[in-house]
């Protein structure tokens, strides 16, 4: 349940996110005055973007990679590189946060790559092998 309402959430903020842009772009009708309001908007954006697009995935990772690890629905390598991805995600995210790297930084991309190859394993795995059949969940 824990999973689905962290995506829930997510698809949410992106939803807001992508309306603050669509409202930057309507004003930019509007001159000058409307400038300030823009910009505030934008920040709004980066911010909403490092929550849903990296914080909340970070939290996905851990929720399913603790489910399939102790499930043992798939190899147990899958299921650490995806807690090892979330966690250096999170670090990633808290160093933008308090300032210590930009968000747009080489760091902060680094940071997202472990996570980013455990989805795409993940996803091929599953897509060809698919789940484990003397796993714990599928034995009963």
């Amino acid at each position: 349940m824990g999973f689905v309402a962290a995506r829930v959430l997510e698809a949410a903020l992106i939803f807001a996110g992508v309306a603050a842009l669509l409202t930057v772009l309507q004003m930019r009708t509007l001159g000058a005055e409307a400038s300030v309001m823009s910009r505030g908007l934008v920040m709004l954006y980066d911010r909403l973007f490092l929550i849903s697009q990296s914080f909340i995935p970070a939290v996905n990772g851990l929720l399913l990679g603790t489910l399939l690890y102790q499930s043992r629905l798939v190899p147990r390598l899958l299921p650490i590189i995806g807690i090892v991805g979330a966690s250096t995600l999170v670090a990633g995210d808290v160093a933008v946060l308090f300032g210590v790297i930009g968000q747009h930084a080489p760091l902060a991309g680094i940071s997202a790559i472990p996570i980013a190859l455990w989805e795409f394993s993940l996803g091929v795995y599953l897509t060809v092998k698919v789940f484990k059949e003397n796993s714990i969940i599928l034995a009963e």
